[in-house]
């Protein structure tokens, strides 16, 4: 994993320090990917209180089943699948109620403007993205979260959603062609940026997953 201090454990050591027994490698698991996970579940459920109960469940059973990780991906994969796996769970208990942003604006994640990026448009921008976004079905928000916000490549967010990468174009295509109409003036602040109407203003900060 990059970004890691000289000497500071991977997740994959984390992991299984808690397996063993460690009584704070999983707080120190989590506390380093939690913004994150965070902006998922919400980006997913649309809603403040039900992404925090989706992240609440999703940890609770990252930290039960932590046993049955067998390495075949990344840590940070497994957890974001598992954070997905319960916002959906969520939305579909409760019938996917909401397809507005229901909560405070101020309660979603703005990462810095990128340089060169006036900071209040950016954030305008931002803001923009996420009210649509949220107008989509939930199966292919989360396609959307995952590789137009989080920056996954399209088989790692076929992993994440246990579905084919055929699936995952498919819902991402879809979803992109249904913001068009609430997003196209975008293209006019971030010029160059091609036909991915998420895409703009949301390029992921952050990288990939994987």
């Amino acid at each position: 994993m990059s970004g890691l201090a000289p000497g500071e454990p991977t997740d994959g050591v984390l992991l299984r320090r808690h397996v063993e027994g460690n009584a704070d490698a999983f707080g120190q698991l989590f506390k380093r990917h939690k913004d994150r996970l965070w902006a998922v579940a919400l980006r997913i459920t649309c809603d403040p209180d039900d992404a925090a109960d989706a992240l609440q469940d999703a940890m609770i059973a990252a930290f039960r089943r932590a046993g049955d990780f067998r390495g075949d991906s990344a840590v940070t994969t497994w957890l974001h699948r598992i954070v997905v796996n319960a916002s959906l769970d969520l939305l579909r208990r409760r019938g996917s109620r909401t397809t507005t942003w229901s909560g405070d604006p101020d309660e979603l994640p703005v990462p810095e403007a990128r340089h060169g990026v006036d900071s209040a448009a950016y954030t305008d921008s931002r803001l923009d993205v996420d009210a649509a976004l949220h107008m989509l079905p939930p199966p292919q928000r989360a396609a959307l979260v995952l590789v137009d916000m989080l920056g996954y490549q399209v088989s790692d967010a076929a992993v994440i959603l246990g579905v084919s990468e055929g699936t995952v174009k498919s819902r991402c295509a879809r979803g992109r062609m249904k913001l068009v109409p609430y997003l196209s003036h975008l293209r006019a602040n971030y010029p160059g940026k091609g036909n991915r109407p998420v895409a703009d203003g949301v390029s992921s900060e952050q990288g990939g997953g994987a």
